[in-house]
């Protein structure tokens, strides 16, 4: 990475770090809120790994902010607010770096200030989170049951969008419980839900990721869960097909998981292909979730290739 280029990125999550202002104010919430903005936007762009440490200085100067108790109610309330939001930033993380611990230990931080608040939508983006995390750890039941917790604290307000993340998240929990009709059908849903986007309701940054490419990404899960590598192949070039160039890490992701499915499917030569496409892109952006991603890949090619494999990712893998 080119160190001038990211601090140039860091832009306002650095001015975060400057000396807590004398009076805290509208000025001072609007600071804060400027400085999680950008580091959302360099965790697009440069990964858990690398923009965790800036996220925790930002959540230590929040709550350093709120101990002085020098300020009204209602700045008092957005202080605590923001402090959740980037609690919950921080376990994202975290989470992205391959620290489960700790992105759990934050996102219970993050859910107390929700319950705290009474703020539904913070509650939300916590649940999905972890049932993402609870997915990746292979619990489908815990997955499951935030999934539908989410839902049901989203469904007055959320857009379709959003709603359509849960359901997406639910389906996949079905199929790694064995349950695939229910999973499908979850699913459908979830694209159905999705399609009657209209603009109504404001999409929370959080979520703006979330399009076709989740969609396939997630009938590409189901049919993995299922032992069909072929059909899975399938879904994920179509993932693939509506990657956004700024997702970097979203695409190093797919295309780890379709050399995965290339390999189970008996194709070595495309799997490394897409494997050594995949580990190009770690050289952008530090992700220990995707870099687990790759070495899983890179064990299902081995046992069709070694020798394949050795060359495909011999310059990342240690």
């Amino acid at each position: 990475m080119n160190r001038r280029s990211f601090i140039a990125m860091a832009g306002g999550a650095a001015v975060s770090a400057k000396l807590t202002p004398p009076r805290i104010g509208t000025e001072t919430v609007m600071d804060l809120r400027a400085g999680l903005t950008s580091l959302y936007g360099l965790d697009d762009r440069f990964g858990g790994a690398t923009v965790g440490p800036l996220a925790q200085a930002h959540l230590a100067r929040v709550e350093r902010l709120i101990a002085t108790k020098s300020y009204p109610g209602t700045i008092g309330r957005q202080l605590r607010l923001i402090a959740g939001e980037t609690a919950e930033h921080v376990a994202w993380l975290a989470f992205d770096a391959g620290d489960n611990v700790r992105a759990k230990k934050h996102w219970k931080h993050a859910l107390t200030r929700a319950e705290e608040l009474q703020d539904n939508s913070l509650a939300v983006v916590v649940m999905a989170s972890m049932a993402l995390m609870s997915l990746r750890e292979r619990e489908p039941s815990t997955a499951l049951d935030l999934a539908r917790a989410a839902q049901s604290k989203a469904a007055s307000w959320a857009p379709p969008s959003l709603m359509s993340i849960l359901m997406t998240r639910e389906a996949r929990a079905y199929a790694m419980m064995g349950n695939p009709v229910r999973a499908r059908s979850t699913l459908s849903q979830a694209t159905r839900t999705f399609e009657q986007e209209r603009n109504e309701r404001p999409v929370p940054d959080w979520a703006v990721f979330h399009g076709p490419a989740e969609l396939a990404l997630a009938q590409a899960s189901l049919f993995t869960e299922a032992g069909h590598h072929k059909a899975a192949v399938d879904w994920l070039r179509r993932s693939l097909q509506h990657q956004e160039t700024n997702y970097a890490r979203n695409e190093a992701l797919v295309r780890f998981s379709l050399a995965g499915a290339l390999a189970q499917a008996g194709e070595a030569e495309e799997s490394a292909h897409e494997l050594t496409s995949g580990a190009v892109l770690l050289t952008e952006v530090s992700s220990g979730r995707a870099r687990t991603s790759m070495e899983e890949a890179h064990s299902h090619l081995k046992l069709l290739n070694p020798s394949l494999a050795a060359a495909s990712t011999a310059h990342l893998i240690a």
